[in-house]
């Protein structure tokens, strides 16, 4: 909003040019971000008591220490992030605009289902068949809007890491594919909140990957240089990105173990949607799936539990997501978090690294 209401004075005042740079934008945004969020959550915390409703078959040591404990800090999350982005970014890029709506779509949902189990005292909330339409809904949507942005020469091109050059054209199957990699990245990150902390840290570094590859597709020298997708007005995404990476700083502040607040699906479905619809913008779906590693590692436990259960009814694990299994097996919670975090910044840097292996 800034540099869209001082541009016409841009070519007059020459201090005010560095607004003209993503960068300097980049860096504004996260720190805005951060400090709205990290001053509004005492107040958060203090005046509105929304506990967290504790599931009965989780952890012992979860119903002992997180009862009570307020839900719905996403709120701050997405609120902090979107407001940032709207003040550093270019309120007329429009991919900024799909984006931003998507992540207030699915921060809605996770916020409505958050509502429900604290009105009713359970962990059931609005139901899986009710949760997973809307999702495919708003995610179909987005992507389909998307693709309609797309000067011709890349609209309905799917793209792969490690292969220079190489896409799929006019693929007939590209938005559902685009659909269900929003979606999945929404529940994925959904089951990995579980402990405190956990899905913080992976959701910044994925963030932080996502934002990186942003700015190389949206400038065309960056992008040649590494034979990746040139996407035009991309870039401004990176506003995004480090908005959303200084709201869950200010957050990771108070959810630190023993955390003060959760996120709630309120932050966990919108965080995971925007990861998804940033990775569509840019076409580096599959990169997501690596950068994204532990989040799909979490998704694909649960997948394998309920799998092998009804095959054999029996359990593969001691309890999914697989973070539950590890406490089942004793290890201390700051354990699981510390070492899921070491695990989601190996992905990152693979994920990385698949900019210049091509």
């Amino acid at each position: 909003m800034f540099y869209n209401f001082i541009f016409p004075a841009l070519n007059f005042i020459s201090g005010l040019n560095i607004l003209r740079y993503i960068t300097f934008r980049t860096m504004c945004a996260l720190l805005t971000s951060l400090l709205i969020s990290f001053f509004l959550y005492p107040y958060f915390i203090r005046r509105f008591k929304f506990p967290q409703p504790i599931r009965n078959d989780g952890p012992q040591s979860h119903l002992e220490t997180k009862q009570g404990t307020p839900t719905m800090g996403g709120a701050i999350i997405v609120a902090s992030s979107i407001i940032s982005s709207i003040l550093w970014g270019d309120i007329t890029n429009k991919y900024m605009i799909l984006l931003l709506l998507l992540t207030f779509s699915y921060a809605f949902l996770g916020f409505t289902d958050d509502f429900l189990k604290i009105k009713h005292k359970n962990s059931r909330g609005i139901s899986g068949k009710k949760k997973f339409i809307y999702q495919l809904v708003i995610a179909f949507i987005f992507s389909y809007l998307v693709e309609r942005l797309r000067t011709p020469n890349i609209a309905g091109h799917l793209t792969f890491p490690f292969f220079k050059n190489f896409a799929l054209v006019n693929t007939p199957f590209l938005l559902i594919f685009t659909t269900f990699v929003i979606v999945g990245s929404s529940n994925a990150v959904n089951l990995t909140d579980g402990l405190d902390g956990l899905a913080t840290f992976p959701s910044m570094m994925t963030t932080t990957c996502l934002g990186i590859i942003t700015y190389l597709v949206g400038h065309a020298l960056f992008a040649n240089y590494l034979h990746i997708i040139h996407i035009p007005y991309s870039g401004e995404i990176c506003i995004f990105c480090s908005a959303l990476i200084g709201s869950c700083l200010g957050f990771l502040w108070y959810n630190a173990p023993p955390a003060q607040i959760f996120m709630g699906d309120t932050g966990s479905l919108a965080i995971g949607g925007a990861l998804g619809g940033i990775s569509v913008i840019v076409k580096h779906e599959f990169v997501l799936a690596i950068i994204g590693g532990l989040f799909v590692m979490e998704a694909m436990s649960v997948m394998i539990q309920v799998v092998y259960f009804r095959l054999t009814g029996k359990r593969m694990f001691l309890m999914a997501p697989i973070h539950h299994h590890f406490e089942k097996k004793g290890w201390n919670e700051s354990t699981v978090v510390i070492r899921f975090w070491i695990i989601s910044l190996v992905f990152a840097l693979i994920g990385l690294a698949t900019l210049k292996i091509r």
